[in-house]
């Protein structure tokens, strides 16, 4: 029989579970789920020191997302690259991967500090004074690889009573309810992202999906194209060839998705990004501005990338960009079952019509007049007036001086941080896919 001290308020407990309802149809993020889950179990008498939990995330990019509670201390979340390494010996030897190797859904292990540790993971909470630790498996259901893991662990002298355990796997129910529906949610998101750029995504998510639907904006327009590539195709092989267009992209499209640019699309061996501001000067100078920062961030990144493969006895990687700014229509046109949402006008026929001139131009970057005009300075060579195909008018066209350019690549430490594995991710590939041999592993010291 459960002592007054060990019982646990169903009321509270249903007041916990109702939130998570609220939280769920109010479109709350897992964070914020999370975070005011962990708070409101612990307010309603629930003993806990700290929660961990880790979601799998179906994203072209990231695997895993993780967050671990500690009563006084907050959340710390972790954001997980998908990267296939080899498993460290520390997650080898954690419960989650006990938990999953031996198909279990429930391992509980009472900490006692006399008693040599099961797990490494066991002589940090020892420090941290935990007594009793129970981790699970949540699987969402369906056929589906998504789905949560977690452990409970308390500084309570006689760990968790019957009851408590009791209260957590009912109320481990009510959260695997409310976190799939932030994970679906979070899905379309990351899909809808990645696949068509963060305003074009959003804008989609918010429900602009009929035909013809769109707005008329302004931006800042770039077009890339890497050169040769037919050439390039043919003697590098498949694999080869889409291996050095990963490598292209990293290098010369990266830039032009970060401080206020999104890539819009990839066409083939090309790319369109757009710089989206108000039909004013200042703003429109921050956009070009930006889209030439950006543009000689390509430019050093692409030397450094052809100065690698130069060693590893690969062939150079040639580009060309094009710079305009004007209006464009941004939205949806195809097939009423089939749509593709994209920037489309004069402008992004100009655009295009400007990377083209990289052919006959000694220059990797050529932009418009008026784009160089946003940019301000002196340091733009004019190559001269050219009749583009379409375009009635003839455009005075420039390229950047490149002679005395100072680049500072402050993205360099993104890809760094990207490679970084941790805990959470090993454990969600694992619960991915039980049969892959080989798993990411940690860079630095595994927390489950």
């Amino acid at each position: 029989m459960a002592s007054m001290h060990d019982e646990i308020s169903e009321i509270l407990l249903d007041q916990v579970a109702d939130w998570l309802t609220r939280s769920s149809l109010a479109g709350d993020d897992l964070e914020t789920m999370v975070r005011g889950f962990c708070e409101r179990l612990a307010a309603a008498g629930l003993p806990l020191a700290r929660v961990h939990l880790s979601f799998s995330m179906l994203h072209p990019l990231y695997d895993a997302l993780g967050f671990t509670w500690e009563r006084g201390h907050g959340i710390e979340i972790e954001g997980l690259r998908n990267k296939a390494l080899f498993p460290s010996e520390r997650f080898l030897r954690s419960p989650y991967y006990h938990l999953l190797n031996h198909k279990l859904e429930h391992l509980r292990r009472r900490i006692d500090p006399a008693i040599p540790s099961e797990f490494p993971i066991f002589d940090d909470l020892k420090l941290m004074g935990i007594t009793d630790y129970m981790a699970f498996i949540h699987p969402f259901g369906g056929g589906t690889s998504q789905g949560m893991i977690g452990s409970w662990s308390t500084d309570r002298a006689t760990g968790f009573s019957e009851s408590m355990i009791s209260a957590l796997l009912r109320i481990q129910n009510h959260l695997a309810v409310a976190t799939k529906m932030a994970v679906l949610h979070k899905l379309a998101d990351n899909m809808l992202t990645t696949y068509l750029g963060s305003d074009a995504g959003k804008r989609v998510l918010n429900g602009q999906i009929k035909r013809g639907e769109g707005d008329t904006i302004r931006a800042a327009l770039v077009m890339g194209d890497m050169r040769d590539s037919t050439r390039l195709a043919e003697t590098a092989g498949r694999e080869g060839y889409i291996e050095m267009l990963n490598q292209f992209f990293d290098a010369v499209a990266a830039p032009f998705n970060r401080s206020g640019g999104q890539i819009l699309s990839f066409l083939g061996d090309g790319f369109l990004a757009v710089y989206p501001c108000e039909r004013h000067r200042v703003p429109s100078a921050i956009a070009c501005q930006a889209a030439l920062s950006a543009a000689l961030k390509a430019n050093a990144r692409v030397a450094r990338l052809n100065a690698r493969r130069e060693r590893q006895g690969a062939n150079a990687v040639g580009f060309g960009i094009g710079l305009h700014v004007g209006n464009v229509m941004f939205g949806n046109v195809g097939l009423s079952d089939r749509l593709t949402f994209s920037a489309f006008g004069s402008a992004v026929n100009e655009v295009q019509r400007l990377q083209l001139l990289t052919k006959k131009y000694p220059y990797q970057l050529i932009a418009s007049k008026e784009f160089a005009g946003y940019c301000g300075g002196d340091g733009w060579l004019t190559l001269g007036t050219e009749r583009l195909a379409g375009v009635r008018q003839k455009l005075t066209v420039l390229a950047p001086d490149l002679s005395d350019a100072a680049v500072v690549d402050d993205d360099a430490g993104l890809s760094e941080a990207h490679e970084r594995m941790s805990d959470a991710e090993q454990v969600m590939i694992l619960h991915r896919d039980k049969s892959r041999p080989h798993l990411p592993s940690s860079g630095k010291q595994e927390v489950l």
